[in-house]
Parts: structure tokens; sequence; C-alpha cells
């Protein structure tokens, strides 16, 4: 999976209602303009629901470690 900054992914989930389900998560970054590699990242996250973007950031992290 491309390396991207949690960060930067956040930034295309503002103002999503959480819970939410990754397909969701994954609609909602590409109707704010998300990049392919954001699409990627989020559509590779073993997760199937967030309940806050803490989560989100930390299932990146767990899935883009070595």
């Amino acid at each position: 999976m491309a390396r991207v900054n949690p960060i930067q992914v956040q930034k295309f989930l503002t103002g999503v209602d959480y819970p939410v389900s990754k397909a969701d998560l994954v609609r909602h970054a590409r109707e704010q303009g998300a990049d392919e590699r954001v699409v990627a990242t989020l559509e590779g996250l073993p997760q199937e629901q967030f309940d806050t973007p803490a989560d989100v950031s930390q299932a990146i992290g767990e899935a883009e470690a070595p």
C-alpha cells in the first residue's frame, strides 16, 4: 500500500459522521477530491467500521507498519 500521512487522509474526511463504514469513508473521501493514494489507503484498511477519526488514523498506521 502506498504510504500516506494519516493527517493527509483526515483532511478528506472532514464532516464525516461517526461511526462510519469503510465504504462510506471511501465515498466521502472521493467526494472531497481525495487522490488515488488516499482512496487506496482507505480501501485497504482491514476494519469495516470506524467509531472515531482516531480509529481511522490508527488503522492506517497499523496497515502501513512494516
